[in-house]
């Protein structure tokens, strides 16, 4: 009996998804899914229409789009965030939607309207690393873009994704003043921390997992305290090797201040420090 070939094609895939999406629903349940659904229908599928692309899933809370060029998913994820960021300006900021994108080129697995496989799966893990209201690509999308687009991309280092056995390399897009902070509710009145990945000092870098360990370890301690509001590790572990300056992190991620370490030692800064 002869197995049926599997279906492939390598393809841009953009994965995007609502930030805080169970604190806006819990927040108002109505205004939050409207939105969320006027979000949807009246500025991504118009988007992904003009630069060629096609909504491979909605989820309640995210969106999984191909585009046969990456030129096309790029400029499209750009468009959506420059869009989105404009039109929050004038909604209250407990309710305002940030969103996140990723973005990989990679091989796909064809199922019917569906796609599978490692290049989606890339593209997931960078959404979930990627700093709210940015775009976080990987390696191989940043390799098409040379001359091709108006956009800055910071490299941000080596991503050690979960399920993912290679380290991908990863690009963050420069959004500048556009980029929108996250809800102060979601930080309450306390102050913001940030945990930035500890420094790998080793010659190997498959020594990255304990610093990673460890990191993850002070965020989770730091985490007990009450009085403190922690950024949570997706959106911090983006900025690995990052040359920005602490005010501008800062920024991005709505921290007020940074635990940083290598090696032993371990120190906070204060997000009014430059880097």
């Amino acid at each position: 009996m002869t197995t049926p070939q599997v279906e492939r094609r390598t393809a841009a895939v953009l994965v995007a998804d609502v930030v805080g999406y169970c604190r806006l629903v819990e927040t108002d349940e109505e205004g939050a899914l409207a939105a969320i659904r006027e979000l949807w229908g009246a500025v991504f599928r118009p988007l992904i229409a003009e630069y060629r692309g096609r909504t491979v899933k909605l989820m309640g809370d995210g969106l999984i789009a191909e585009f046969g060029s990456v030129v096309g998913a790029v400029a499209c994820a750009a468009a959506v965030q420059e869009k989105l960021a404009v039109q929050q300006e004038q909604v209250a900021v407990e309710r305002r939607i940030v969103l996140r994108i990723g973005i990989n080129l990679g091989d796909v697995v064809i199922e019917g309207d569906d796609l599978l496989g490692d290049g989606v799966n890339v593209a997931a893990r960078l959404e979930q690393l990627c700093p709210p209201g940015s775009v976080l690509i990987s390696g191989s999308a940043h390799e098409q873009l040379s001359g091709k687009v108006d956009l800055h991309f910071e490299y941000v280092g080596e991503q050690h994704l979960k399920n993912i056995a290679r380290p991908v390399k990863t690009y963050c897009m420069d959004v500048g003043g556009l980029t929108p902070m996250l809800p102060a509710s979601s930080r309450s009145d306390k102050p913001a921390v940030a945990v930035l990945p500890f420094e790998n000092m080793s010659a190997d870098p498959d020594q990255a997992y304990f610093s990673d360990g460890i990191t993850e370890d002070v965020i989770t301690e730091i985490s007990r305290f009450r009085e403190l509001t922690v950024i949570a590790r997706n959106s911090s572990f983006a900025f690995r090797g990052q040359s920005m300056d602490l005010r501008q992190i800062g920024r991005v991620l709505g921290a007020e201040y940074f635990v940083e370490g290598c090696r032993a030692t371990i120190w906070m800064r204060s997000a009014r420090q430059s880097g």
